[in-house]
């Protein structure tokens, strides 16, 4: 049964959708995958037959045409089609210092570093220490 959405946000959607299909087809980027493509049809499909794509209130706002998934999806495929590349994190790379080998180890560096001393088991102990302030 088809949800009440707004025309504007299913009209929206379906213009991203079909512009990130025409960009693959374009070929800016990488070709999509057999499942990408079938991802933005079927995704079309049910936004112009069911006004939404998804039908669990748990996976996105009901007002909105996609869910939550299928619009980090959407955006991914979007990303690749224009050929921007893979996703990056924040940091910058750098490059392997010459000690990132496990073969080139400096000399000045000691082989192997003593292991820490063990752990006394069971509970800690209070210790009073004689010294100190007195009255």
């Amino acid at each position: 049964m088809p949800r009440e959405i707004d025309e504007r946000k299913k009209r929206k959607a379906l213009r991203q959708l079909r512009k990130a299909a025409e960009l693959a087809e374009a070929g800016l980027g990488p070709p999509l995958s057999d499942w990408e493509r079938e991802f933005l049809d079927e995704v079309e499909q049910r936004i112009e037959t069911y006004g939404s794509a998804f039908g669990d209130a748990s996976k996105g706002d009901l007002e909105e045409p996609l869910s939550a998934l299928q619009k980090v999806k959407l955006k991914e495929i979007d990303k690749k089609a224009r050929g921007k590349g893979l996703k990056r994190s924040g940091f910058k790379s750098r490059p392997a210092s010459p000690c990132a080998d496990e073969d080139i180890v400096p000399d000045d560096v000691p082989a192997e570093e003593p292991p820490p001393p063990p752990r006394p088991s069971g509970p800690p102990k209070f210790r009073i220490i004689d010294g100190g302030k007195t009255d």
